[in-house]
C-alpha cells in the first residue's frame, strides 16, 4: 500500500507551510528517514519558463522558501534546480526563469544554491525502455545525496495532467527536450521517456504545491484555481493518482500515468492507496476546468507536432566575430563535440544540452534556427 498525505493549506505563509509540511512528513516517518546533517539536498522544482509564482505555472517561490528553511534547520546544504522548456524557438530561458519565479532571491536570502541544469553538465544513462542508446540527465540529480521533487498541480493541454510523474522531464537539459517530444509525439510513448528518467534517478520524496493550481489549458496558458492543497508521498504515481482524482480524472485518462502504471513506477489503483493528513477521502475540486483535449477527447495530431518541432529546430552555433577563444565551450562540452581550433560543432555528436551556450561569457554561442523563416519568426517575437 502506498501512502499519500493531503494537507489543507490556504496560503503561502511560510510558517504555515513549514508546519503543514513537517506534520505530513512526520506521518511518513519523519525527516530523519530521508535526510541527515550535511546532506546535499536537491529541490527539483517545476520551472517551466520565465513565469512569476502567482501565475501557478511554476512551483511557488514561498513554497520553495519553506522547504529550504526546513532543510537548513536540519543542517542540510540545499540546491534548487531545474531546466526550463521553451528553447525550440531559439531561446534559452532557464537563467531568466530562476529570477522571474523568485527562486534566485529565495536562494540568496535563505542560503541555498541555484543549480541551472543547462549549466551543470550531464550524466549518461542507459534508458530502461531502450528508446535510445543513451539518455543525458542533469548531473545534479546524481551529485545530490537526496532529491526531493516539488511538482505543481497543473493541467496540461497536450499531456492532460502535470504532476509528480511528469515533473522529472526538466531533468533533461537544454534543447534535448524538443528531440524527445519529436521522438515520442504520442503521449503514451512520451510516458516511456518520463519513466526512464524516474528509473535512472532516485527521488526520495515528492511534495506537490497544490495551493494555487492551474486549470484549463496548462501548463502555462491556463488560469489559476485556489485548490488549497499540499500532497506528499514517496510514490509519485500514487500522489498523481490522488491529485488527478481531485480534479476529476482517473489514471487511465492520463496516458503518461497509465504508462507509469504499466511500468510499475508506483501504485496507480486508488484502492491500494492509503490517505492521511487532513482528509480520509479524496477531496474534489468543484468547478476545476480540465483541458479541451480531455473534455472533447481530442486526439493529438502527432504529425503536426513533429512538423512544428522540425520547423523551429535550433542548434548552438559559435559566432567567431564574438568568440574570444577562451575555449570555455570546448571544455564544458560533455561529449567533446566542439573543435578547439575551428569552433565547428559536430552535430552528429552534439546532444543539445546547451552547456556551451549557457557558459560562454561573451555570448558567442548563439542558438540558430535551421529554417530561415522560423528564424525570422523567432527574432520577431523576441523583440
Amino acid at each position: 500500500m502506498s501512502k499519500v498525505i493531503v494537507q489543507e493549506c490556504k496560503n503561502y505563509d511560510v510558517e504555515t507551510l513549514i508546519e503543514k509540511i513537517n506534520s505530513a512528513v512526520a506521518s511518513l516517518g519523519g525527516w530523519d528517514k530521508y535526510i541527515k546533517p550535511k546532506d546535499k539536498v536537491l529541490l527539483k522544482v517545476n520551472l517551466i519558463g520565465p513565469k512569476s509564482s502567482d501565475t501557478a505555472a511554476v512551483t511557488h517561490s514561498e513554497f520553495v522558501r519553506a522547504m529550504v528553511r526546513i532543510l537548513k534547520e536540519n543542517k542540510c546544504d540545499v540546491w534548487i534546480g531545474d531546466s526550463s522548456g521553451g528553447a525550440i524557438a531559439g531561446v534559452a530561458p532557464t537563467a531568466q526563469s530562476f529570477k522571474v519565479a523568485g527562486y534566485e532571491q529565495v536562494a540568496e536570502e535563505e542560503g541555498a544554491e541555484i543549480k541551472n541544469f543547462d549549466r551543470e553538465g550531464v550524466m549518461s544513462v542507459k534508458p530502461e525502455s531502450g528508446c535510445e542508446e543513451a539518455m543525458y540527465i542533469a548531473k545534479p540529480m546524481f551529485d545530490a545525496d537526496v532529491v526531493i521533487n516539488l511538482p505543481k498541480l497543473k493541467t496540461h493541454s497536450a499531456q492532460i495532467f502535470s504532476g509528480a510523474v511528469k515533473n522529472v522531464f526538466g531533468c533533461i537539459p537544454g534543447l534535448k527536450k524538443a528531440k524527445y517530444h519529436k521522438m515520442a509525439p504520442d503521449s503514451s510513448d512520451f510516458g516511456q521517456i518520463i519513466c526512464d528518467i524516474h528509473k535512472a534517478t532516485k527521488i526520495q520524496l515528492h511534495i506537490m504545491d497544490g495551493i494555487l493550481a492551474m486549470q484549463g489549458e496548462g501548463p502555462t496558458a491556463g488560469t489559476t484555481y485556489q485548490a488549497n492543497k499540499i500532497l506528499i508521498s514517496e510514490d509519485p504515481l500514487a500522489l498523481d493518482a490522488v491529485a488527478a482524482k481531485m480534479v476529476g480524472m482517473d489514471v487511465e485518462d492520463v496516458p503518461i500515468l497509465e504508462t507509469a502504471r504499466k511500468r510499475n513506477l508506483g501504485e496507480g489503483s486508488l484502492k491500494n492507496i492509503t490517505l492521511a493528513g487532513d482528509y480520509e477521502q479524496i477531496p474534489g475540486l468543484a468547478g476545476f476546468k480540465l483541458p479541451k483535449r480531455f473534455r472533447g477527447k481530442v486526439k493529438r495530431n502527432s504529425k503536426a507536432l513533429v512538423m512544428v518541432i522540425d520547423f523551429f529546430k535550433t542548434h548552438p552555433r559559435i559566432n567567431l566575430k564574438k568568440c574570444k577563444n577562451c575555449n570555455m565551450c570546448v571544455e564544458s562540452c560533455p561529449v567533446e563535440a566542439i573543435d578547439k581550433e575551428t569552433k565547428n560543432i559536430d552535430y552528429n555528436a552534439c546532444i543539445d544540452c546547451m552547456c556551451c551556450h549557457e557558459l560562454c561569457m561573451f555570448k558567442a554561442v548563439e542558438l540558430k534556427n535551421e529554417n530561415r523563416i522560423a528564424g525570422f519568426i523567432s527574432d520577431f517575437f523576441r523583440k
